[in-house]
């Protein structure tokens, strides 16, 4: 509600009034107290009271329609025994019987699409915006109590903390011994089309933006011989939908075998769907590189990228699709293109030598990581463990995350820590700024810390990479920018790979990215330029070193990590 009560019901009961009145004097605002009792359901059906769980108090409907408060009865309840009430009113709740979780609205058919579980229409008390405090009431008695302040529009107010409804909890899953590609882009964008390539059965895919006309066409294939083809993308992503996105979805939501959803409205569980992945058959592709030319068709940015071939972990991502899909932030493509604008193409174009060719592996142990529900404990837990060595490289790269105090403390322990963060312009200036500030630090502590911008000379147009190593052998590849929206709001999917050869791999990437690569000569000019060297060396009969004032500063000649 979006002021004082409105339309507020008669009290039914003095002594309903009363009860409430005693309990809610002196109670603090803020706590859910029917939640705050246990983490869990079963829990709190074992206390044997029915309990208060969570509370929708500003709908996105016009008129706030649609609120509802959940409630847990441990046991078989007739609900007309019962009241909720406010400050202002008390409400009887329905003339039925109810056991377990029950979902008490004003609007059921609107609040299923919201909430599982067993939905009652009944009256209740005017849930104000601004805060409320409600009591439960059973056969006169107070048995449970809640209270919140400041409702978003849109969020659930459940154990404590305002969440979107519909939001997903999986666990961090780890397998062992599993069939592993790692690649480089813009190297080997070969590796994502292959894959693709290959489906026989399904591919679920996941992306931010979708640009890219070659993966669009091999979808398209695999499409025709039968596979099974789901496409996710964000329908808000900042600059907007490409017309390109708008005519490569156009093509592929009319193809036979495949459909195409947005996340988009104004129930979307996230801020932004920034995952890039696919599951394809029983393999999981996650990158860090959108659908788009310039990075999964190796145009443009420095990304990593792996390919796991293992079903159970094909088989969480796909739930993982399932869950994005099939709430109501996903709409149709063609429900979204009706009311949308794009924006003008701009695709990339350039093109750079492969210099790192993809590794096949079988990977000690692989964990898929999902973001909001477990990305930060486990983030936090792979900068944490880091004992020797932290190589951190990154799009973005904040202070306003867990991940910045981490990456200190490493360093303050005795990790040695370098960041590589990108040049590119748009964010050249905040990333030079964090670097000076990381080297400043680590000047007047004197950490072994040392940051820097990317610089690609040629190899690749500008670094887009959210990734990091630890002890040369747990490596993090995936779309989790180092920032708090990605790592607790944002959908997002990374891999943590736990093998020496991967580690090694992508320690050789990152020193490479750090030195920032090798200018290339034509053929002729090499040739005069080396003939000239060594005449002025037969003519000096003298050695010149040359040492490079920045490894020197760095103190890491070399760039030795192992």
């Amino acid at each position: 509600m979006a002021g004082p009560h409105r339309n507020v019901t008669p009290r039914t009961h003095l002594a309903v009034r009363i009860a409430c009145t005693l309990l809610l004097v002196g109670w603090s605002l803020g706590t859910v107290a029917g939640t705050n009792a246990s983490d869990t359901l079963e829990a709190e059906t074992a206390t044997g009271t029915p309990h208060v769980v969570a509370l929708y108090p500003n709908p996105t409907l016009q008129d706030d329609l649609g609120e509802f408060v959940t409630v847990v009865f441990p046991d078989e309840t007739p609900l007309g025994r019962c009241a909720l009430a406010d400050d202002e009113a008390s409400v009887s709740l329905p003339d039925a019987t109810a056991h377990g979780r029950v979902t008490l609205s004003t609007v059921p058919n609107r609040t299923r699409e919201l909430v599982d579980g067993r939905v009652i229409e009944s009256p209740l008390p005017s849930l104000a915006n601004a805060g409320e405090r409600l009591v439960l009431v059973c056969d006169g008695q107070v048995v449970d109590a809640a209270s919140y302040e400041d409702a978003p529009e849109g969020e659930v107010f459940e154990r404590g903390t305002w969440r979107s409804p519909g939001r997903t909890a999986f666990p961090v899953r780890s397998v062992a011994d599993a069939p592993t590609t790692v690649f480089a882009l813009p190297d080997a964008p070969a590796a994502v089309t292959d894959t693709l390539a290959n489906a026989e059965h399904r591919v679920l895919l996941g992306g931010y933006t979708f640009t890219s006309a070659r993966v669009a066409a091999s979808l398209r294939d695999a499409a025709g011989h039968g596979v099974r083809v789901s496409i996710l993308v964000e329908g808000g992503p900042v600059g907007g939908v490409s017309a390109r996105e708008a005519t490569l979805l156009d093509t592929l939501a009319a193809t036979p075998n495949v459909t195409v959803t947005v996340l988009d409205g104004p129930h979307a569980r996230y801020p932004f769907h920034h995952a890039k992945y696919a599951v394809v058959d029983d393999a999981v592709l996650v990158t860090s590189e959108n659908w788009d030319p310039s990075g999964v068709g190796g145009h443009a940015t420095r990304g990593w990228g792996a390919v796991v071939r293992d079903a159970t972990l094909a088989d969480d991502l796909a739930a993982v699709h399932r869950a994005d899909t099939g709430w109501i932030d996903g709409v149709t493509w063609m429900a979204y293109r009706a009311n949308a604008t794009f924006q003008p193409p701009n695709p990339a174009t350039a093109t750079y030598p492969m210099a790192f060719a993809p590794l096949d592996v079988t990977a000690d142990h692989v964990s898929l990581v999902v973001s909001p529900e477990n990305a930060q404990r486990a983030l936090v837990g792979f900068v944490r463990n880091a004992t020797d060595t932290l190589a951190v490289e990154q799009m973005d790269f904040s202070t306003d995350t867990v991940l910045w105090n981490e990456t200190l403390a490493a360093a303050e322990r005795g990790v040695r820590v370098r960041v590589l963060l990108s040049g590119a312009w748009y964010a050249r200036e905040e990333n030079a700024a964090l670097a000076a500030r990381l080297n400043d630090r680590a000047r007047r502590d004197g950490l072994d810390l040392r940051a820097k911008l990317a610089d690609p000379r040629g190899r690749y147009g500008h670094l887009h990479v959210k990734g990091a190593i630890a002890d040369g052998e747990r490596v993090l590849v995936g779309s989790v920018n180092w920032n708090a929206n990605a790592v607790t709001a944002n959908r997002e999917t990374d891999l943590v790979v736990a093998d020496p050869a991967v580690g090694r791999y992508y320690a050789r990437l990152f020193r490479a990215d750090w030195r920032g690569g090798v200018w290339t000569l034509p053929l002729a000019l090499l040739v005069v330029a080396l003939c000239g060297v060594a005449g002025a060396c037969w003519y000096l009969r003298r050695e010149i070193a040359f040492v490079s004032a920045e490894t020197e500063q760095l103190g890491w000649c070399g760039e030795e990590w192992e």
